[in-house]
């Protein structure tokens, strides 16, 4: 057996890059940013009026002649003289000859003239977001490899993108194996259970933006098996099976792959749940086939598929984030061990993770409100709550 972090490397290094895609930035929220981008002009462009109210030159004068007005998107005004101001919005250009704003809760207007407030002194440069301020043209905004979020996203548009270099979000085959899996909707006898792994996996995988998934229910049959994974390979570059991976006289998966020309990577990871993991590729074809009991199923995919594919689309951040175990917590099996937890919020403000252990790898239901799971490491069985841990979300993103 190889440990967690062996597993995760043998995966990175048979990672192909899936390649690049243009993609309208008003649907690029959630994607692997894969081309740098700079600022197109000053940011403002112009020095920028903050509040509403009027443009004056500060001269001590406090009655002045309301010139005009000014709106944002309207070109600049040029101040006609020390004893006159411009009426102007938020977001509107600085008048020229302007240097000063008096917020509109500041003023009076009586008979075509705007009147400061008593003991009101306006400081020259104040509600004033000068040109270049933010950054200048030709600054570097965003990085190639970076997640795409709305703030992302913002600045794309801002910089007059409408399309944008993404990476690719191959689409996956999610085949679960079994004779006892029954889909909804179906009668299902006594000795059968309902096929859950398939639904959810396909779930995160289209909710992650993997378009063009697809589910396949095959029976324990080797040659239908070998059949129906030879046409898949051929349609699909990644592959991810649910069952049929263990050592049992119907856990086929790991010979048909060999048949078919799959390398195997590994067999077998020293984690808890998820032992029985299996990795391989036929060239940029990459192959998981993962337990098919439900936790083991979903926390495999979570660890290492969903990550996975989004390094494969040019993704460099991390994928899991630091908590503070909620709870005392002991695991004597020399495995990692990946704990269900529910995260919360301290009142110090720290995130902290609650165990939420399920009754075993098969109770799925226990995972029902549940964060995501914390990598405990294998070196230790004993963790003290406060002990910072990895912590994966079910959502990458």
């Amino acid at each position: 057996m190889i440990t967690v972090g062996e597993a995760w490397q043998r995966i990175e290094d048979a990672l192909p890059d899936y390649g690049v895609e243009d993609v309208a930035v008003e649907e690029a929220a959630g994607r692997v940013l894969r081309a740098a981008v700079g600022a197109e002009r000053d940011q403002p462009p112009f020095d920028r009026v903050m509040m509403d109210g009027i443009a004056l030159r500060r001269t001590g004068a406090r009655r002045l002649r309301v010139q005009g007005t000014q709106h944002a998107g309207d070109p600049p005004l040029e101040l006609a003289e020390d004893t006159s101001c411009i009426e102007i919005m938020t977001g509107a250009a600085l008048p020229s000859g302007a240097d000063t704003i008096v917020p509109v809760e500041r003023i009076r207007h009586v008979d075509g003239h705007a009147e400061l407030e008593e003991g009101y002194e306006p400081e020259p440069g104040r509600f004033i977001h000068r040109r270049g301020s933010d950054h200048v043209a030709g600054t570097g905004l965003l990085q190639a490899g970076c997640l795409l979020g709305a703030p992302e996203v913002a600045v794309l548009a801002s910089q007059g993108l409408a399309t944008v270099r993404a990476g690719r979000r191959p689409p996956t085959a999610v085949v679960s194996t079994g004779n006892e899996l029954v889909p909804a909707g179906s009668p299902v006898a006594a000795h059968q259970i309902r096929l859950s792994n398939g639904p959810a996996i396909l779930s995160s995988l289209l909710g992650h933006g993997h378009a063009g998934s697809r589910h396949a229910h095959l029976p324990d049959e080797p040659e239908v098996m070998r059949e129906r994974l030879t046409a898949l390979l051929d349609e699909f570059p990644v592959l991810l099976l649910s069952g049929g991976v263990s050592k049992g006289k119907a856990d086929y998966v790991p010979g048909i792959m060999a048949e078919l020309g799959v390398e195997v990577i590994f067999h077998r990871v020293s984690q808890r749940p998820g032992k029985p993991m299996w990795f391989g590729a036929r060239g940029a074809t990459l192959v998981f086939a993962l337990p098919g009991n439900p936790v083991s199923a979903l926390v495999c995919f979570r660890r290492y598929v969903l990550p996975a594919l989004l390094r494969g689309a040019g993704y460099s951040g991390p994928t899991a984030e630091t908590a503070m175990l909620g709870a005392d917590y002991e695991f004597r099996a020399p495995l990692t061990c990946f704990l269900p937890v529910r995260a919360e919020t301290d009142a110090a403000g720290s995130l902290v993770a609650i165990p939420a252990p399920t009754n075993t790898s098969g109770d799925f239901t226990g995972l029902a409100g549940t964060t995501g799971f914390v990598e405990l490491e294998r070196e230790r069985e004993r963790f003290a709550a406060g002990t910072p841990v990895a912590l994966h979300r079910w959502r990458l993103y």
